[in-house]
């Protein structure tokens, strides 16, 4: 039985066994999936640890998907412009292969799930860290009308319109500072942290076009307050859960060579929180 697992630091509260297991059953793929807890300062260790024990491949989550990407002998186009990996292959030939199938699991999720198209929309990104990073060119790879990346700090914002500029055609890719959000927009996400601690990004109520979609990263039980302040100017709002079981489905993909269905799985996962 082919082994698989998902390294992070913590761990337990991880979906993604439940996920997989789920995946593997409608399939018909004999695999098992676990999570493994590695140390802060020994994730290569781990990885190493677990090839030897059988391993085919793994997830990464906080805080090692930075260091997954360093870890890799080989990286994936959408890994090499994300800067990160969340999906490790593991070769016969001791080759380690880096992929991110985070920002193709929100793009996935909002186009089909919610069924909103972004080609030709206006998009907010709000953020421009590690989780704002993946989904860029994934986002670009639709053909929006524009993309701007809102940042606390512009200049992080602006060194991913210098990165990705080249692939977003003329006028389509800009950067901001928070204050600094003009217009309206069809599509805004919420790729800050803000959502861990209750807080709110200070996006204006102006940035929601009606029956705008707003996305939080952020999962849970209950709204997030972004979701929650979306809703009051007239915003259709969706969480992360969506995301992550999508970008499962792409991991799974790149490990069995099928494609599993979601929303069944969706809507165990949602049920459940």
């Amino acid at each position: 039985m082919d082994k698989y697992c998902v390294f992070g630091n913590p761990i337990a509260h991880s979906k993604s066994p439940e996920i997989h297991a789920a995946y593997a059953a409608q399939t018909g793929q004999s695999l098992s999936y676990e999570k493994w807890l590695a140390p802060l300062d020994g994730f290569g260790a781990a990885v190493q640890a677990f090839i030897a024990a059988g391993g085919k491949g793994a997830n990464v989550t906080v805080p090692f998907k930075l260091e997954a990407h360093k870890l890799a002998t080989a990286l994936t186009l959408r890994a090499q412009a994300a800067g990160a990996v969340n999906t490790l292959v593991f070769g016969a030939d001791g080759s380690i292969t880096g992929d991110n199938t985070d920002g193709a699991g929100l793009v996935t999720d909002i186009v089909q799930n919610a069924g909103v198209p972004l080609a030709g929309k206006r998009v907010l990104l709000l953020g421009a860290g590690g989780a704002a990073r993946g989904v860029v060119l994934p986002i670009l790879e639709h053909r929006p009308a524009a993309l701007v990346i809102a940042n606390r700090t512009v200049a992080t914002a602006q060194a991913l319109v210098e990165q990705f500029g080249a692939l977003a055609g003329p006028g389509v890719l800009s950067a901001c500072g928070f204050t600094d959000i003009a217009g309206a927009f069809d599509v805004i996400i919420n790729a800050t942290s803000a959502s861990l601690s209750s807080d709110l990004p200070p996006v204006p109520a102006s940035a929601f076009v009606p029956g705008a979609l707003a996305l939080d990263m952020m999962y849970g039980a209950k709204p997030t307050v972004f979701m929650e302040f979306a809703a009051s100017h007239g915003a259709a709002v969706r969480d992360g859960l969506g995301m992550l079981v999508e970008q499962a489905a792409e991991a799974f993909e790149v490990w069995r060579g099928v494609r599993p269905q979601t929303a069944e799985v969706l809507a165990q996962l949602r049920a459940k929180l």
